[in-house]
């Protein structure tokens, strides 16, 4: 198993402000969904990790630190990133899209597979960037970061703004992923996407994490949910 990310002491300024407050996680082999609400500084960790921000603490992948690498030396290191946000290029068909990220060789992740899992994208492969929905370019987002066949992929809230069918199919492609070993840290603000998907839920509160608690015992209790959340089940 590769792709174990173990994060000790994470820490985050901007100015006098302490954004990111000494974050321990570990991603070991199974997946791991972070929630918690708007300005937490979920997003904010995933810029650490992906070396966009500067941070302190350690950060390591299969062993090897990765935080203060510079984001090209993280993402060959075995990282990819699935933004906020989704940035696609406009004038860049889809097929041009996948193909600018495709590896050589004989890679778990191919175009092929690709078009076979999302066939959305398949139909729309000589469509811009602009000119997709914004499910589809989710689909896009995630596909290119797949296609890098990295050993751990980070999703920065994967599920927003997405109809409900697609969160459906979206939960059945992370819980695939996870199963061929590939390492997972989801960042969601869907409870239902984040129990669904990692059997441990990690919750930030104001730049540290609060508690890590078991999937099926959060999703069940409407009080821990209020407490750490402020949402009910299914927001």
């Amino acid at each position: 198993m590769s792709g174990h990310l173990e994060i000790r002491g994470l820490q985050v300024r901007f100015g006098r402000a302490t954004i990111l407050q000494g974050i321990d996680l570990s991603v070991l082999g199974a997946p791991l969904s972070v929630v918690g609400r708007n300005g937490m500084g979920k997003t904010t960790m995933c810029s650490a990790l992906m070396g966009m921000v500067s941070a302190s603490g350690s950060a390591k992948l299969d062993g090897k630190e990765i935080l203060g690498l510079g984001t090209g030396r993280v993402a060959r290191s075995g990282i990819a990133l699935v933004p906020q946000g989704r940035r696609m290029f406009p004038s860049l068909s889809v097929h041009e899209h996948l193909v600018l990220v495709a590896q050589k060789g004989n890679p778990a992740w191919t175009i092929d597979r690709v078009y076979e899992t999302f066939p959305r994208l398949a139909e729309r492969r000589r469509n811009g960037g602009d000119q997709l929905s914004g499910g589809e370019q989710q689909m896009l987002a995630i596909s290119r970061a797949l296609l890098m066949n990295p050993k751990l992929v980070i999703m920065d809230e994967p599920s927003e703004g997405l109809a409900p069918v697609i969160v459906d199919h979206l939960i059945e492609v992370l819980r695939n992923i996870a199963t061929e070993g590939m390492g997972l840290l989801l960042i969601e603000q869907n409870l239902r996407v984040a129990t669904s998907v990692s059997e441990q839920v990690a919750i930030m509160v104001t730049g540290k994490i609060a508690a890590t608690l078991n999937s099926a015992e959060l999703a069940a209790d409407r009080d821990l949910q209020n407490r750490y959340l402020g949402v009910s089940h299914g927001h």
